[in-house]
């Protein structure tokens, strides 16, 4: 993979790249929280039209609990960190708090996506994530490659956009598809659970 590596996309990310590279993660993840595929458009639909976003976000964590999730230690870590995800979702909007809670969506992101692939990360491993969003993709498994690759390529996209709803299409498109990857991970997963 060519170009800026992850981490550096965040750290020059403005505060509208931020606020949908956060929200892309979070919606890539919803089939852990239990939601259907429109449950955060309203949190997309502020970001478009620049208002603010905490009544949707309200009503996002009312309809995707997730204080229950946090404190039950059955729920295994891939659920936890999702939830942990929406919990911490600023209802303000700053530059410094979205770059704080964008970072730690690119994290869980592909951890998550790490935990649930069937096929192992060369590079699992406390760090791997940490080395991945560096650069460092040698030997990474399908799953994590196909989401960071997503975190890139929205990050590049509403970058090189000017401000407007085009890239915020373009970023909600790649979710989109990652979070119709991801649930259907998910539910092969909850299948052979039962088997």
């Amino acid at each position: 993979m060519g170009g800026a590596s992850l981490v550096e996309l965040i750290a020059e990310a403005d505060e509208r790249g931020l606020a949908a590279s956060g929200l892309a993660c979070l919606d890539r993840c919803v089939p852990l929280l239990g939601g259907g595929d429109e449950v955060l458009r309203p949190l997309w639909a502020g970001l478009a039209e620049g208002v603010p976003w905490d009544a949707a976000l309200v009503e996002a964590r009312m309809t995707l609990g997730g204080a229950d999730v946090l404190e039950d230690p059955s729920a295994d870590e891939a659920s936890t960190l999702a939830h942990r995800m929406l919990g911490a979702v600023p209802s303000r909007r700053s530059a410094a708090g979205l770059r704080e809670w964008a970072d730690a969506c690119s994290v869980a992101a592909l951890q998550i996506h790490r935990l649930l692939d069937t096929v192992p990360d060369a590079g699992a491993g406390p760090s791997s994530v940490d080395a991945r969003r560096a650069g460092r993709t040698e030997g990474m498994s399908p799953l994590v490659a196909a989401e960071l690759r997503r975190q890139v390529r929205i990050l590049e996209i509403l970058a090189q956009q000017d401000p407007g709803t085009g890239g915020l299409r373009q970023a909600l498109d790649l979710s989109t598809e990652g979070r119709r990857v991801l649930r259907a991970v998910v539910s092969r997963r909850e299948r052979g659970s039962r088997v």
